[in-house]
């Protein structure tokens, strides 16, 4: 027999703010916090907008004794630190994090840590300090420079701000946790992997409890203009900011990039209901799966969404439930209109003619695509809608892809058992999972 795990904290930090509470508020209100860039100068940028986390500084948030790491901290990790802050507290957990002093809630080598990260872009101000002690006398970069005098320049940590795994090791540090730990690094699908690795986790009896989810950050020159060069960016609405991400409409023109982090404290239902720890729901069910097109080299993502489909139905299957008790479907719905399909393919695969009648809800028109952070956020937004049995508002989807039920509606009660939340990377893996009423 395996555990059942239920969620008992929740972790955003996204452009709405600190926290699930301005999150879940602007998703019922139907308020769109993507914004010109201020991070740095877009305007030579044909895409200028994003969803930036602002009035965020770890060391406000990190005990004392711990702020002289947050000097080795890139953005991802300062995100993934805070997120994991918000849902340490939300479960009304006492860590050495929250409170050194103070009686831990918890036994630290039974709770273990997983965490999706991205690939961090290294800050370019450093860099250009290292690279202008490169170049030969012909004013011509030299490797050989470079290696004599360039790296000098960096400081003897510089590359700990930039390792994907130390999202999670500085996590594990500050609230002590010394059981299963790991880092995935799967693109968008990274979070709700690490949700499913953790779920696993305490199935098995490895852990009590886990903190899993994930955290990125694209808004930086160099990662940025990675992802505006693939075409996947829309550069069409940069004066309207709230309407530019349609999620399976029509006329979708592409995402905005977001940053943020989503963490959930995922525990074991039995030490959940021996602290009357608050649940909001159950993790039921897990599957993954890979999307493969020969014919385009990876570059697009298959038609059909077979590796969509094939994560859907392995998650139902680990729930133990049919397509047909789905109530609700938190997809990835980027709003870049190949991937749109691929998904709407895939769902219209495993639901059959029930698709039309099941809502489906994206978080990208309000704080963008936050990359590895994303499925933790809807995770996160998936739990408050068991909880609150309320389907927040959906925006900017005037006409929608046929069969799917995702055109713009204002926020509503609803009837929730079982909500599906699905993330699928422009790489090409996918998650799904499947969370049941508490």
């Amino acid at each position: 027999m395996r555990r059942d795990v239920v969620i008992t904290g929740l972790g955003t930090l996204t452009a709405t703010g600190t926290g699930i509470d301005p999150f879940w508020q602007a998703a019922v209100d139907g308020q769109s916090a993507l914004a010109r860039i201020e991070a740095f100068d877009p305007s030579g940028l044909d895409a200028q907008i994003a969803g930036e986390v602002r009035d965020f500084k770890v060391n406000a948030i990190v005990p004392k004794s711990y702020r002289k790491a947050t000097k080795v901290m890139a953005r991802d990790i300062e995100l993934a630190v805070g997120a994991t802050d918000c849902a340490v507290r939300d479960a009304g957990l006492v860590t050495p994090g929250t409170d050194p002093d103070g009686e831990r809630t918890y036994d630290g080598s039974r709770c273990g840590v997983n965490i999706g990260a991205g690939l961090i872009a290294a800050d370019l101000d450093e860099l250009t300090r290292a690279m202008a002690t490169s170049f030969d006398d012909q004013n011509a970069f030299d490797i050989h420079a470079w290696g004599e005098k360039g790296m000098q320049s960096l400081t003897p940590l510089w590359l700990l701000k930039y390792l994907p795994n130390m999202l999670a090791c500085h996590v594990t540090i500050i609230h002590d946790a010394q059981g299963p730990s790991n880092t995935i690094t799967c693109g968008e699908a990274s979070s709700g992997l690490s949700i499913g690795e953790s779920m696993r986790v305490i199935q098995r009896d490895a852990a009590d409890m886990c903190f899993c989810g994930g955290a990125e950050s694209k808004i930086n020159p160099m990662a940025f203009y990675r992802q505006m060069v693939t075409g996947r960016l829309t550069t069409t609405s940069n004066d309207t900011p709230a309407g530019a991400v349609k999620p399976f409409a029509t006329d979708a023109a592409g995402t905005v990039i977001g940053e943020g982090g989503g963490i959930l404290v995922a525990e074991a239902a039995e030490t959940a209901t021996k602290r009357s720890a608050r649940i909001y729901a159950k993790l039921l069910g897990y599957g993954a799966g890979h999307t493969v097109h020969p014919n385009a080299n990876g570059l697009e993502p298959d038609p059909a969404g077979r590796g969509i489909a094939a994560a859907i139905r392995a998650a139902i299957k680990d729930a133990n439930v049919s397509p047909d008790d789905i109530d609700l479907i938190i997809p990835f719905a980027s709003a870049i209109p190949a991937y749109d399909q691929a998904e709407a393919a895939a769902l219209g695969a495993v639901f059959g003619d029930r698709l039309k009648d099941i809502p489906l809800w994206s978080s990208k028109p309000y704080v963008g695509n936050c990359g590895a952070g994303a499925g933790g956020m809807d995770m996160a937004i998936a739990a408050k809608c068991l909880a609150e049995q309320t389907i927040p508002s959906r925006i900017n989807c005037d006409s929608a892809i046929e069969s799917l039920n995702a055109t713009t509606a204002a926020s509503t009660s609803a009837s929730l058992n079982h909500v599906l939340v699905c993330s699928s990377s422009l790489g090409g893996q996918n998650s799904a999972v499947v969370l049941s009423k508490a």
